[in-house]
């Protein structure tokens, strides 16, 4: 039987394996499994945002939260969201650029979380806290957040999952989100901006679009 990497739980067969994130500064070698996102490779999706955009250092200061100099220096204290981790090599990279953070792997997958969890505490990144999106033990609100969306479980389910996370980005705060353009790279865009939000595109590359997506410092957060 075959999943779909958003499954909650998996029923495909295990096929343990290994990926390296190989950046300038930052080696990771993750384990993976059947029944995850890419279990094979870092997509290049994913590969494109470690490569461009998944330094939180270089995150605007964010009014409002703890820490001095927040986002220019250290982020102490501060909350990071990777939406739809699966293994973690995005979460992992975050955490191990901004230490003095909490980086929040979120995803549906069991198996993608215990992945995540196992490969965490591997990489001696005692920062990262994998847990399902319904944990009542995540924060109200986020310095940042980064994902590489779940694309295929369709646009209106698409559209509910960002109207869900993207308010509990702290004022003039951003998310960064990097999706394929023949999946909707471009419409996803114009959804975005058309909800309110400051949406750029920060970089492309084999045919992905890197997306940053900012809420304004006096929007009102959803409900």
């Amino acid at each position: 039987m075959s999943d779909h990497y958003f499954t909650a739980h998996p029923e495909t067969g295990h096929r343990p394996g290994q990926v390296h994130v190989l950046l300038p500064d930052v080696h990771l070698q993750l384990a993976t499994d059947a029944g995850v996102f890419s279990p094979g490779r870092v997509d290049p999706g994913t590969r494109l945002l470690l490569d461009v955009a998944a330094d939180p250092l270089s995150a605007p200061v964010v009014a409002g939260l703890p820490g001095p100099d927040l986002g220019a220096r250290d982020l102490c204290g501060a909350d990071l969201l990777d939406l739809g981790s699966g293994y973690g090599p995005i979460a992992l990279v975050l955490a191990r650029r901004a230490p003095a953070a909490t980086v929040w792997a979120v995803d549906v997958n069991e198996r993608a979380l215990d992945l995540c969890a196992q490969n965490a505490a591997g990489a001696g990144l005692a920062n990262v806290r994998c847990t399902r999106p319904n944990d009542p033990a995540l924060p109200a609100t986020f310095a940042g957040i980064w994902s590489n969306p779940p694309i295929r479980i369709g646009k209106q389910a698409l559209h509910e999952l960002l109207g869900r996370w993207l308010p509990r980005l702290a004022p003039g705060a951003a998310a960064t989100a990097v999706v394929q353009r023949h999946l909707g790279a471009d419409s996803l865009h114009r959804w975005l901006t058309a909800q309110g939000w400051d949406v750029s595109r920060i970089a492309s590359r084999a045919g992905y679009r890197v997306l940053r997506i900012t809420r304004p410092a006096d929007q009102e957060r959803a409900p």
